[in-house]
């Protein structure tokens, strides 16, 4: 009997795995989720934190977090491409992510840390309401 109940089990996981693989990975695209978060997403953001926190200390410090924003920006786009977006959880997030970061983008233009912080925090924001819901 526990055999039964242990081998049940698997195939539960194994059919619900199955259920989530948008989460992990597009559906024709061979990109998994997880990679581009620790690869594109994570960096970018630490590195934009990092800039903000004391500000962008020179011009080529405010064209860095110009492009670390540029690149958040298409990764709301990126995450709700080749069928990744499993709910409406992770497409609010998305749509945070890519809103967050355009207006991230104009007051890194315009040079204002204190609206780029604002901005920061709404991109940062969109994370932390993905991952709460998708990350586990």
């Amino acid at each position: 009997m526990k055999k039964s109940i242990t081998i049940a089990s698997m195939i539960g996981c194994l059919l619900l795995a199955g259920a989530f693989a948008q989460i992990k990975k597009g559906k024709a695209r061979p990109l998994e989720t997880k990679i581009w978060m620790r690869n594109v997403n994570g960096p970018f953001c630490t590195d934009l934190g990092k800039l903000l926190k004391e500000g962008p200390a020179d011009d080529k410090a405010w064209a860095k977090a110009t492009e670390d924003a540029q690149l958040l920006s298409e990764a709301g786009h990126v995450l709700m491409a080749d069928g990744r977006c499993p709910d409406a959880a992770w497409a609010d997030a998305a749509k945070q992510l890519r809103e967050g970061s355009e207006a991230l983008l104009k007051a890194l233009e315009a040079k204002d840390v204190a609206a780029a912080r604002d901005q920061f925090a709404q991109v940062t924001g969109a994370c932390k309401a993905c991952h709460s819901a998708h990350r586990k």
